[in-house]
């Protein structure tokens, strides 16, 4: 138990200590929000990453799907990592730094109010952002009670209490440019700890191929007649994985505080390197999660479904190793939880302030009184989190629980399309972006208030929201081609960007001509 204090201890003192040294970094707008866009490949690829993968997923996502899916469930890591990570990259990365900039726009909602010169568009995307990214923000603290009841006997109050404060000190003394550094610690943290547990986990089980044989062996048929379903390629639903693997992975592209990331990198060689560090990243850290929940029906004389959720699947599979490797864990998904927090936090407090409170309640804001807001809406947004968590968990509303299930999907579902049109497309119109921002977020508020009334592929949230997404991109260029042209002069101002002529040094090659 001194070891366990001890450690934790140390982790606390060094993210603190990391925001108050970076507090010189975060005085004014464009250095709190985005670390004054000078943020390198190996910072931006981590905050990126730990931002990502949370506590959600490791103690969740991966308990819960590893239990459907069995092994097939590490197609969802991959996923992540080669869709929700390499292509995000290479795909979004380099446009969204250079028009972002060129737009001067800091937040996702003012990217919209710029490209499309409509200030009620920037007003409704930061109302969606704050609407569902507060209960998003208050699952991260989901898992991390069990966690904690196995590890140190320790109430789930004061354990979210203790998270939000610390989080909240480094985040508000040092802005981005602290959530990054601390990120990219956590980060390390996180690989270690993942390749370490899944080792001592499958060990405990008498090895790899041990393990996997004895899941052959599993059956279930409530969820699959076919022999050995859980160790198959697929699995036991192909379908509803695919879903999955769609939700989670192609909805980082719409995610404000996925997207922000890309705002604040240093130039087009930190892209480049920052996409294989982030895949890399993701590659071990999902695929590591997932592949190891796929096991955890090696665990069933240890897990109760019924009594305690797919949450307790993770900590009964973690329950028997040594007291080192529990220490570790924990730190590993405090980590990941506390990554994500700041990272949800900042996007969330400066997109109201930015987007909605400046201009609009508030006239002529000066910058240092933007960032005074957004710390104060830091601690508001941190502590909103905390008490709903602390609420669903005392209660179990199930109206919060569902709530948080669908925030991920409402927000990509609304996002997704139109800033990827938006950076690639000039066709793209206002009434498209309207059309779909209406539509991902009110088909998941549809399915949270009326889901019985869905067709039954729809009933679920993970489905419904990768169906958003997938809507969207249709939804936008064909709104798009059935509505008046953009203005010529403002689309040309914004692609401008892209096609800035500058002067280069060239060797000298003899032509033909000399030759």
């Amino acid at each position: 138990m001194v070891f366990k204090v001890l450690l934790l201890v140390i982790f606390f003192g060094v993210m603190v200590g990391i925001g108050l040294y970076c507090r010189k970094n975060a005085t004014d707008v464009n250095g709190f929000v985005l670390g004054g866009r000078s943020v390198g490949p190996w910072l931006t690829a981590f905050a990126y990453g730990t931002s990502y993968f949370s506590a959600v997923i490791f103690i969740g996502y991966a308990g819960q799907f590893g239990w459907k899916y069995g092994i097939a469930s590490t197609w969802i890591g991959l996923g992540n990592a080669f869709i929700g990570s390499l292509l995000a990259w290479a795909v979004l990365g380099r446009r969204t730094r250079i028009m972002t900039q060129h737009l001067q726009s800091a937040t996702m909602p003012e990217f919209f109010g710029a490209r499309f010169d409509s200030k009620a568009l920037k007003i409704a995307a930061s109302v969606i952002v704050f609407i569902f990214l507060i209960p998003y923000t208050a699952s991260l603290y989901n898992g991390l009670s069990r966690l904690f009841e196995m590890a140190f006997h320790v109430d789930y109050t004061v354990c979210v209490v203790v998270m939000a404060v610390l989080t909240g000190i480094y985040v508000i003394a040092g802005g981005y440019m602290a959530t990054a550094i601390n990120d990219f610690i956590q980060g390390l943290i996180m690989l270690v700890g993942i390749v370490v547990i899944i080792a001592a986990v499958i060990m405990s089980k008498g090895g790899l191929m041990e393990a996997y044989q004895g899941l052959a062996a599993v059956e279930d048929a409530s969820v699959s007649a076919m022999p050995g379903a859980f160790a198959s390629f697929f699995g036991p639903d192909p379908l509803n994985l695919l879903g999955v693997v769609i939700l989670t992975s192609l909805g980082t592209w719409g995610l404000p505080q996925m997207v922000q990331k890309f705002y604040a990198i240093k130039s087009e060689q930190a892209i480049r390197k920052g996409t294989i560090i982030s895949t890399l990243f993701a590659v071990v850290v999902a695929g590591g999660c997932y592949f190891l929940g796929g096991f955890g029906r090696l665990f069933s004389d240890r897990i109760d479904i019924a009594a305690g959720g797919y949450d307790s699947i993770i900590p009964a599979m973690l329950s028997g190793l040594p007291d080192i490797l529990i220490a570790l864990t924990v730190v590993l998904v405090l980590s990941a939880s506390m990554s994500t927090l700041s990272s949800l936090v900042i996007a969330s407090s400066s997109t109201l302030t930015i987007d909605l409170i400046k201009d609009n309640l508030v006239k002529k804001m000066a910058e240092k009184k933007q960032v005074l807001i957004m710390r104060v809406l830091i601690v508001v947004f941190i502590v909103i989190s905390a008490v709903i968590a602390v609420v669903q968990y005392k209660s179990n509303v199930s109206f919060i629980a569902q709530l948080m299930g669908v925030s991920w999907g409402a927000l990509a579902g609304a996002f997704l399309a139109p800033f990827l049109y938006g950076l690639y497309m000039k066709r793209t119109t206002k009434l498209s972006v309207w059309v779909s921002f209406i539509f991902g977020a009110g088909i998941m508020v549809l399915n949270l208030l009326f889901r019985p009334s869905f067709p039954a592929l729809l009933q679920s949230p993970i489905n419904c929201g990768a169906f958003a997404m997938l809507a969207g991109l249709v939804i936008v260029p064909v709104f798009s081609f059935l509505s008046k042209r953009p203005d010529k002069e403002l689309v040309d101002n914004c692609f401008a960007c892209y096609e800035e002529k500058v002067l280069v040094s060239a060797k000298r090659a003899l032509s033909d001509k000399e030759s």
